[in-house]
């Protein structure tokens, strides 16, 4: 028997001779993937849906690394806000006064307060229906002052309108100068 010099802790050791022993690798069926065709073929037909999704993706990384606005906010700085549309707040109502000699006294422009006279058996009862109402338009008459009165345009409230129509079915109307 033959011993061969062992090597010394400290010295190095030829090349290739720290590996472990070889073993042999045991045999298994290659892997497929099953379905890659199919795939393909289902994203073909349906491109319009890969597209969608490509943008869809795109967009929202264009925006996550877009610039941060003054608010600290990432994408494009939003406009200002959207008004809300209110309904017009004065409108414009014709009256028509009893007294036509009153309404020639009128201009565009003046401030005057409508009130309803009622007449009944006791006596008759007035209330103002308008206060501080702007008279737009004084319509010239087409015969003269007529004893049903003189027609005027006034600007008012939605809901003094509202009033004005109701007093003027029920009474007569005259006006006041503010």
């Amino acid at each position: 028997m033959s011993f061969a010099p062992s090597p010394s802790p400290l010295a190095p050791l030829p090349l290739g001779t720290d590996a472990p022993p070889t073993c042999e690798v045991p045999h298994f069926a290659p892997v497929r993937v099953r379905g890659g065709r199919r795939q393909l073929r289902r994203l073909v037909r349906h491109r319009g849906r890969a597209l969608a999704l490509g943008l869809a993706v795109t967009a929202a990384a264009l925006v996550a690394a877009g610039p941060r606005g003054d608010d600290g906010a990432r994408g494009h700085p939003a406009t200002e806000p959207v008004r809300e549309h209110r309904a017009v707040e004065t409108v414009s109502a014709p009256v028509r006064i009893a007294d036509g000699a009153t309404v020639r006294l009128l201009r565009p422009g003046d401030r005057v307060d409508v009130i309803a006279a009622e007449e009944s058996a006791l006596g008759g009862d007035a209330r103002v229906v308008a206060r501080g109402a702007r008279v737009t338009k004084v319509p010239e008459p087409l015969d003269g002052v007529t004893e049903s009165g003189a027609l005027i345009v006034l600007s008012v409230p939605r809901s003094t309108a509202a009033r004005l129509a109701g007093a003027s079915a029920t009474a007569r109307l005259a006006v006041t100068l503010c």
